[in-house]
């Protein structure tokens, strides 16, 4: 199974950038959905955005602000993260489930719930 290490994190004045990025560790990404996640104290992790094979799906609050990608030869999931605000400061975390293993679609808010495989989290802090 996939193995996933995340990078890139760190801190930023509201209205500035950051990439995360996440490697795959002993495998690709080939036959598997990839997605990122954040945590902030005290709340529920929220699915963000995922990637597949057939395109990308957003959650309201960063469509239009962030921007996931893997590059071709799929061991790399990124995360462009523009127009940062401070209610984007959480753990932010790559995750993968195998494409068609799940009930749901991959790129559906439903089918958030069933990334089954995680990295260890990389922090994003944003200042006003």
């Amino acid at each position: 199974q996939v193995q996933l290490v995340e990078s890139g994190g760190g801190s930023v004045q509201a209205g500035g950038s950051l990439r995360l990025s996440c490697a795959a560790s002993r495998s690709t990404f080939y036959g598997y959905c990839m997605g990122w996640f954040r945590q902030a104290p005290g709340m529920e992790r929220e699915g963000i955005a995922t990637i597949s094979a057939v395109g990308t799906y957003y959650a309201n609050s960063v469509k239009g602000r962030f921007t996931i990608s893997q590059d071709n030869a799929r061991t790399t999931l990124y995360l462009q993260m523009d127009g940062l605000k401070p209610e984007d400061t959480a753990m932010y975390y790559c995750a993968a489930r195998r494409a068609g293993a799940g009930r749901y679609s991959c790129l559906s808010n439903r089918g958030m719930m069933e990334y089954n495989v995680w990295g260890q989290g990389t922090q994003v802090t944003v200042s006003s």
